[in-house]
């Protein structure tokens, strides 16, 4: 047989190897903010994802294809919007997962909505992430309004008693991020505060940007308030506590809303003497009830073997188990177009207690996860443990003061 004959029947054979390697393939987008100012958390979500995908590949896949990820940058709103194109039009991904911010997801989701594609949103908390009844667009994470559910319920039933005051003597200062998220949050605080009968003496909105916090601190040290509730970014979350300890404002309580919060590199950039007592409400942490949330040492070794550390926040376990729900659904479908992945993704069941985040997942009004919830975290000797509610919890509330 001659050469050249030889050479086309193995680039024949080789075309036919790489068209069976390509149909082998199924393409999703992992959409976060990989750069700029939210890239710690928007990276360390997508390592969730990341993680699920590599424990579904290792088992076959989806529907006996490997699954492929394709990132896109979303480093600002309109980033977002320009890559949920590119990777529906270019890369021509089935279903876009992300994205951590909930502006991002917010932009990009409407993208992915009118063009039929699927989008599965596992962090943003912002009300109008589902508020807009989008067809295609699922939310497996907790949202905001859970999130000041299980701050004010805290204050009430643990900061409060701690304090030996009465719930409705404390003074609450609300501050906030002016985004979808920190608007968001802060107003469900403001209204679970006022049905419960709490005293908000101030609520104050600024820039994620801001560079200066000191005008806030010097307002709610001349109130006197008694507990600080605080949604925010990281740069902004250690922008308060350093300034609030330089000015010698230490109030009861100071409570998260996720964000900053959560991230070991904001403990270690305030120091941990400042944050010690410092207290949180967001995704599922480390230092938890293991009967509560089984498989979450399998994720942590999981994590440690791909990265070579620890996870620095919660979000990752949260992406990994919002993830791990909706790939797993698809295996009972019968191909990728978006009804089908639709159809598969509203039929998710999963009882409370069995995943690695300690809640459940089923889509319900909105196709927002009905069974996803927030707990109480509190920073302790230089880790983030969780102490409500009780049956997650990994040790007692510590008084702050």
């Amino acid at each position: 047989m001659k050469l050249n004959n030889i050479l086309k029947m193995t680039a024949a054979a080789g075309a036919i190897l790489g068209a069976q390697a390509a149909y082998a393939d199924v393409t999703f987008g992992a959409l976060y903010p990989f750069s700029g100012q939210l890239a710690l958390l928007g990276e360390e979500s997508a390592r969730g994802l990341e993680l699920a995908v590599d424990e579904i590949n290792a088992t076959g896949g989806v529907q006996g294809e490997q699954i492929v990820l394709e990132r896109g940058d979303a480093v600002d709103n309109n980033q977002a919007i320009g890559e949920a194109r590119r990777l529906i039009s270019r890369e021509g991904v089935k279903a876009i997962f992300g994205s951590y911010s909930s502006s991002r997801s917010i932009a990009a989701s409407q993208v992915a909505e009118l063009s039929g594609i699927p989008y599965f949103e596992l962090g943003a908390v912002a009300d109008e992430v589902t508020g807009r009844g989008l067809q295609y667009l699922f939310r497996v994470n907790p949202t905001a309004e859970d999130m000041a559910d299980t701050v004010i319920n805290m204050i009430i039933d643990k900061v409060a008693p701690a304090a030996g005051k009465a719930p409705g003597d404390l003074k609450i200062a609300i501050i906030y991020e002016d985004s979808s998220y920190g608007s968001s949050v802060s107003g469900h605080e403001k209204r679970f505060a006022e049905e419960n009968g709490l005293n908000i003496v101030t609520s104050l909105a600024y820039p994620a940007s801001t560079v200066d916090m000191s005008s806030i601190v010097l307002d709610l040290k001349q109130r006197e308030v008694d507990v600080v509730l605080q949604t925010s970014y990281q740069n902004d979350s250690v922008l308060f506590l350093q300034q609030a300890h330089e000015a010698g404002f230490s109030p009861l309580a100071i409570i998260g809303g996720g964000g900053g919060y959560s991230t070991q590199p904001t403990a270690d950039a305030v120091g941990h003497d400042i944050i010690e007592g410092v207290l949180n409400a967001d995704f599922t942490q480390y230092v938890v009830n293991k009967e509560f949330t089984p498989g979450i040492d399998d994720f942590l070794a999981a994590y440690q073997a791909k990265y070579g550390t620890e996870p620095r926040s919660g979000h990752s376990l949260t992406n990994y188990v919002g993830a791990m729900a909706v790939l797993q659904s698809l295996n009972a479908a019968d191909g990728f177009d978006a009804d089908t992945i639709v159809e598969a993704v509203s039929a998710i069941d999963i009882p409370e207690g069995t995943t690695a985040a300690g809640y459940g997942v089923k889509f319900g009004e909105n196709n927002q996860n009905e069974r996803a919830r927030m707990m109480g975290l509190q920073w302790q000797d230089g880790k983030l443990v969780t102490v409500y509610p009780d049956d997650a919890a990994a040790a007692e509330l510590r008084s702050r003061n």
